[in-house]
């Protein structure tokens, strides 16, 4: 993965003072970029702890450290941004489990999404070659792909010729490019369970360009996992910043502008609700009811476990995975995903599932393991999933309520809680459609209203992921706006 270059430019703009409001990845990361580029930066931090989504706790026993949100990451491994940063001399060291991805089946066995697209043409038989296809371009020439991809429109692209291709495979629904390029209901149902993190219906357009380009970034750079848990991400951040001369203050939430100390640039890891609400006036009304219009997406119901074993799977290909999707066929995962894009929620959820201490035996005590899984719900639901939740992985894994140890379960309004920008429970910053996908939360982007206040939150472009890419095109705006 090449470095990003900063544009020479623009690196020491003037001696000039940076606030960011919130130490989330994309808070970090335009931090970092601002302080790169010769600010004085200053973080303000409303939790406790830093990181946002990206943290970690004991939120069941003692000794049992679990991810508050984020657990496996590709996309930060991915990431153009955190690649060009030497996050491995501040303690970030990625696990990497045999296979990224498995996806059991109702008959006992697993369909492995393998790192090797040798083992991949293999372990999907008839439609291996259909999967390499459409997979290999994008994985082979990644480092260019995520560029572009991660970048806001109108960036001109570095592959022009390969976003074109993506484009044309990426716009239809998962249900159209499922059956049109598969035959199994193996390969059906592990591009299905890809497609579904997009929280969209599997029959909207668009659907599709989630499973692609995460199953490209699994064969391109793995689905890993930090060792100690998503905290180490960042620490990673904040230890860099310090480096850099970039302070944090935790317990610091602001509620109003005006407790921020001077600055040329203020940079808010925020959702536009809090923007509204911290920003008051300061905003124009045209803009201000730009934002009043902003769409949030379908929130997520989640269960952290302490375990006295290894989950028992049925298919032990599972044991070979950090990540495990349950949802049975591509059909049960569209009709889960369709329920939740009703208001409703499907008697057999969709459930994405990490065992982390399979890989790294640091985060529970010896011989005991952690899991963490979730299923989509309408925003703000107070539905109770926990039953539909366990009875999909006993489905899959007989006697598993037999190993939990203690459960620790998150609502939309305790994930909220918690963090503040996953409002009812979204964990993607906001709706995805073509149109809040490329012009979030408005035209604007990055920008508000209001000289040198801007958002760099995943309600910007390219959206959900611990990948920074907010942060980072946040401050390159601020940046060339200074120049």
């Amino acid at each position: 993965m090449r470095p990003i270059p900063i544009d020479r430019d623009i690196q020491h703009p003037r001696s000039g003072k940076a606030c960011v409001i919130g130490a989330g990845p994309n808070g970090l990361a335009a931090a970092i970029a601002l302080a790169q580029a010769g600010m004085e930066v200053e973080v303000f931090e409303a939790e406790t702890q830093p990181g946002g989504a990206a943290r970690t706790m004991e939120l069941t026993l003692p000794g049992f450290h679990h991810d508050f949100g984020s657990a496996v990451h590709p996309m930060a491994a991915g990431s153009p941004f955190f690649t060009s940063l030497p996050l491995q001399n501040y303690g970030l060291e990625w696990i990497h489990s045999p296979a990224p991805l498995a996806h059991p089946l109702d008959d006992g066995t697993a369909v492995l999404l393998e790192r090797s697209f040798d083992d991949a043409l293999t372990e999907l038989r008839e439609d291996g070659a259909a999967w390499r296809r459409m997979m290999e371009p994008f994985a082979s020439h990644w480092a260019g792909f995520a560029d572009d991809i991660l970048r806001p429109l109108p960036s001109w692209p570095r592959g022009p010729s390969l976003l074109a291709k993506f484009a044309i495979d990426a716009l239809p629904s998962a249900s159209h490019v499922a059956q049109r390029r598969f035959r199994s209901e193996r390969a059906r149902a592990l591009f299905g369970g890809l497609c579904a993190h997009s929280v969209m219906r599997l029959d909207q357009s668009l659907s599709a360009s989630f499973g692609i380009i995460l199953g490209a970034a699994a064969h391109a750079v793995g689905w890993p996992i930090p060792r100690g848990g998503a905290q180490a991400i960042t620490n990673a951040l904040t230890s860099y910043l310090s480096t850099l001369g970039g302070r944090i203050h935790t317990s610091t939430r602001i509620e109003r502008l005006e407790q921020l100390p001077p600055c040329d640039v203020t940079m808010c890891d925020l959702t536009p609700r809090q923007l509204l609400r911290i920003a008051g006036d300061g905003l124009t009304q045209s803009y201000q009811h730009r934002l009043t219009r902003y769409r949030y997406g379908p929130g997520v119901f989640k269960v952290d476990y302490a375990l006295s074993q290894a989950i028992p799977w049925k298919a032990a290909e599972c044991l070979r995975a950090a990540t495990v999707h349950l949802g049975g066929t591509m059909e049960e995962i569209a009709a889960s995903e369709a329920a939740v894009s009703e208001g409703r929620i499907h008697e057999r959820p969709f459930i994405i599932l990490a065992q982390p201490t399979l890989f790294d035996t640091s985060r529970a005590p010896d011989g005991r393991h952690i899991a963490w899984a979730y299923c989509h719900v309408p925003n703000g639901s107070t539905v109770n999933c926990l039953d539909a939740i366990e009875a999909q992985i006993e489905r899959f894994a007989p006697g598993f309520r037999d190993c939990v140890l203690a459960r620790r379960v998150f609502t939309p309004t305790d994930l909220e809680a918690m963090d503040a920008n996953l409002v009812g429970g979204d964990v993607g910053g906001g709706a995805v459609d073509l149109r809040q996908l490329l012009f979030r939360p408005t035209g604007l982007l990055y920008q508000t209203s209001a000289k040198g206040l801007y958002l760099c939150s995943s309600s910007t472009p390219p959206g959900g992921g611990v990948h920074g890419m907010c942060g980072y095109n946040a401050a390159q705006t601020a940046l060339r706006l200074l120049r």
